[in-house]
C-alpha cells in the first residue's frame, strides 16, 4: 500500500494493517511463540532455537519492537526480550473486535 493511500483509511484499519504486516512472517511468529512460552526474558538462545542467522533474528526482533509487541532490556553485552503484555492485550482486543463483528453472510 502506497504511503499516500493510507490517509483514505481510518486509524483502526491502518493499525490492523500494520499489525498484520509485522505478523505476516513465519519467523516472527516462531519468535513470538518461543518468547511467550518462557518463564523469564530471553537473552541469547533465540538464534539457537529458531535456526536463523543472528542478523536475521535481529531484524525480526526490530520489526516486532516497531509495534511494541516485545520489549528488550540491555544486560551487559546482551539484550533480553520479553512480550509486552500491554500491547499483546491491545492487539488481541483489536483482532477480537474485528473477528467478532464480522457477519456470516456468505454462500
Amino acid at each position: 500500500m502506497g504511503i499516500t493511500k493510507t490517509q483514505i483509511f481510518n486509524q483502526n484499519q491502518n493499525q490492523m494493517a500494520t499489525i498484520f504486516k509485522v505478523l505476516a512472517n513465519p519467523a516472527r511468529i516462531a519468535i513470538l511463540q518461543y518468547i511467550s512460552k518462557q518463564e523469564s526474558c530471553i537473552c541469547n538462545d533465540i538464534v539457537d532455537e529458531i535456526g536463523l542467522a543472528q542478523p536475521t533474528i535481529s531484524q525480526h526482533l526490530k520489526e516486532l519492537k516497531s509495534i511494541d509487541l516485545i520489549k528488550g532490556e540491555i544486560e551487559g553485552k546482551k539484550v533480553c526480550y520479553c512480550i509486552n503484555l500491554d500491547t499483546w492485550s491491545k492487539i488481541q482486543s483489536t483482532l477480537n473486535t474485528f473477528f467478532n463483528t464480522t457477519k456470516s453472510n456468505c454462500c
